[in-house]
């Protein structure tokens, strides 16, 4: 089977799910967008890999990452290979000096993996038929910004809009304490967004 590239282009909170989130991929050289449901804890480790944040402690999928360069294992590519009853089924395709093998994985820590990585992220053609959904194609290329967003709606962004510098920078480093990465990310964004327009 042919196997059609993904990149991770959404991140945000679950219209259909509360207390969990969807991930969206997008069809490197196509328009159809692949969401997936995922959890919280799985939501924030792939928004920290995404945004290159430091945890001042690993988070599993760090740990993960650190134990398999620690016995050189190759993390090459992660394949979504299969929707049953609307659960994704994936697959870590790994290797060492003797061996290549196929580790079955949950998707959510798969997607984790593959950002810190940096590995590719791939899935065949009946999944994107019966899951994906067809983007318009409005002839206008977006910016590459505008193409990949990270959004985040666990802080209302009313409520930071309403907070001075100062507050903001405080709840930063309250939700950073806290290792509430996915706060921080829109707490971060709106900082620096007030700093452009000054």
């Amino acid at each position: 089977m042919k196997k059609i590239e993904l990149e991770i282009v959404a991140l945000s909170h679950s219209i259909t799910q509360t207390h969990s989130y969807a991930v969206v991929l997008g069809e490197t050289n196509g328009l159809r967008r692949l969401p997936i449901v995922i959890g919280g804890f799985e939501a924030q480790a792939i928004a920290v890999a995404l945004e290159r944040m430091q945890p001042s402690r690993p988070l599993t999928h760090d740990l993960m990452k650190n134990f398999m360069m620690a016995f050189n294992i190759e993390l090459h590519e992660i394949i979504i290979s299969d929707l049953q009853e609307g659960i994704f089924y994936s697959k870590l395709l790994c290797s060492n000096e003797h061996d290549t093998v196929e580790i079955d994985s949950r998707t959510s820590d798969a997607l984790a993996l593959a950002v810190r990585f940096g590995c590719p992220i791939y899935t065949y053609e009946h999944i994107l038929e019966s899951a994906g959904i067809l983007m318009e194609d409005t002839g206008k290329k977006k910016r590459p910004d505008e193409e990949k967003q990270l959004v985040q709606e666990t802080g209302s962004k009313e409520d930071l809009k309403s907070m001075s510098l100062e507050e903001l920078n405080q709840l930063l480093n309250e939700v950073l304490e806290q290792e509430d990465y996915l706060r921080a990310i829109a707490i971060r964004d709106e900082i620096n967004n007030r700093k452009k327009k000054y």
